[in-house]
Formats: structure tokens, sequence, C-alpha cells
């Protein structure tokens, strides 16, 4: 009986350290991917801070603003919520936190009145799963892996989508993703891409905005900067989601290599406690046998 118990131990032990490898090597992976990322993420956040620029330089030395991007409508029928998850698990809640904050908004309108079901574009697999399973209507999907994010793809993927503002099928466009804060901790984000929205500082005056002509015209210049700016919030929004989930898979991964070595601590005294036992046992065995042969 003591043999037995001290071969599953064994078996045990074996196991668990052959899953510390592979868990250790996935956080090695990770580490490495992060660096990338976050390299990448800080290059992009850069291009994205000139873009934002330029648009409230726009707004706030315009005299007359088309409110086609900026009107924000007293009832909003139709959301299109832009969804960023990860392809793969193994990454703690980085999924599920993004997918539960979705499902929050998106009931939060459900109980308004004259809504129409929302327009989903889901940047990942596992949301797409989630959402299509659950017979949400989505418009587009995005499944490449977060190594292979390419601006000229997010172009593609956002033409349709402020298109579709334009074209009053839909009234806002709202970005939900994991927002990069450090190595050890990521939050969701949920942005209002369109209407843009812009807060006028308060030392901000009239005379300030009245002299400033835009050619060919306003409308013209605010028709290549939004989609632009929808561009690459979208861009910036996958990067950072990205450095996020490696971010997100590395700590997993260490976690689950200390919780193995806790594991195989307490398995190896546990295993020297049986061997212990089964040696005393065996003495004591000798020690009777002796006993009854005087």
């Amino acid at each position: 009986m003591a043999a037995g118990n001290l071969r599953d131990i064994k078996r045990r032990i074996k196991s668990i350290d052959s899953t510390a490898h592979i868990t250790n090597a996935m956080k090695l992976v990770s580490s490495a991917k992060l660096r990338r990322a976050k390299a990448t993420y800080e290059k992009v956040d850069k291009y994205l801070y000139l873009i934002q620029q330029s648009i409230e330089d726009v707004f706030k030395k315009a005299s007359d603003i088309p409110d086609e991007y900026t009107k924000v409508k007293a009832h909003v029928n139709r959301t299109c919520y832009i969804i960023i998850t990860g392809n793969r698990g193994l990454c703690g809640g980085f999924n599920s936190s993004v997918i539960r904050r979705a499902l929050y908004e998106m009931q939060k309108e459900a109980h308004e009145e004259d809504r129409e079901d929302p327009v989903l574009v889901t940047i990942g697999l596992k949301g797409k799963e989630f959402f299509s399973k659950r017979g949400y209507d989505i418009e587009s999907e995005y499944l490449s892996p977060p190594e292979d994010i390419s601006f000229v793809g997010t172009q593609a993927g956002s033409k349709p989508i402020v298109d579709m503002y334009r074209e009053d099928k839909i009234d806002k466009i709202v970005l939900i993703y994991n927002r990069y804060v450090d190595s050890f901790r990521q939050e969701v984000s949920v942005k209002t891409l369109l209407p843009f929205v812009y807060a006028q500082a308060e030392s901000e005056t009239k005379t300030e905005r009245k002299y400033i002509e835009y050619e060919p015209s306003m409308e013209e210049v605010l028709n290549y900067l939004i989609p632009k700016y929808v561009e690459v919030m979208i861009y910036g929004a996958m990067i950072e989601s990205a450095t996020s989930e490696h971010a997100a898979r590395r700590m997993a991964m260490e976690n689950a290599s200390e919780s193995a070595k806790d594991m195989i601590a307490q398995l190896n005294l546990s295993f020297n406690q049986a061997r212990q036992a089964a040696i005393t046992n065996e003495i004591s065995e000798v020690v009777r046998g002796s006993e009854a042969l005087k």
C-alpha cells in the first residue's frame, strides 16, 4: 500500500515538474514578445498623439465646424462596438474582463427604448467565438495573431465602420480593449471614437478661433482627419492590447510556475513523510518478527 502511494506521489511530482518547464518556457517567450510589443506601442503612441493634436487644433481654431462627426445625438439608435481580445487563452482574466465589460455596456444600452441590436466588430478569436455563439450580429472580424498586426489591415477594417457612421447606419462607435498600464497591471478601457468629443478649455475664446481658414474646406480637412483618427486609434488599441496580452500571459505563466514549485515542494514533503512511515513500518515488522522468534 505504501509503495503504491509513493509511486503515485513520484508520478505527480514528475507530471507537475514537466508542466513547470512548459509554463516557464512560455513565460520566457511572452517576455520576449512583450519587449517587442512595447517598443512598437511606444512608436505608435507618439504618432497617435500627433493625430489627436492635429484634430484638436482644428476644433480649437476653426470658426465653423461641421457637426457630422461631432454632434452627439440625444438618442442613439444603434451602436457599433469594436471589441479587442486575444486569440489564445492562458493569460489570466485578460479576455474575460473585456468580454464582461462589453456585455455590461451593451446591456446598459439595451434598457433604452427604440434600441436596435448593436453591431459588433471583433478583433481576436476569443471575442469572436463568445459573441457568435450567442447570436450577436458580427459585422466584421480580424483574427490575425497580434504579432502580425499591420496598419494597412487596420485601414481596410476601419473604413467600412466610418462609412456606416457617415451613412447613419450607426450613431456611435465605441472601442473596448485592455489598456496597458505596466507589466503587472492592465485595465479595460472604453473609448467613444465617434462622435468626436472635444472639451474646449476655459481659457479659449472665440477670438482665438475665427482667423484660421482651411483649404480646400473645413469639411475636406475633417473628412481626411477623422477617418485617419479612427484608423490610428484602432491600430493603437490593437498594439496596446497585444502588449497587455503578452504582459498578462507572462504574469500568468510566472504565477503558474511558482504554484508548480510550491506543489512540488509539498509533494516532496509528502513523499518523504510516506517513505519515512514505510521505513518505520518495516523496522517495526522486523522487530516484531525477531521478538516472536525469542
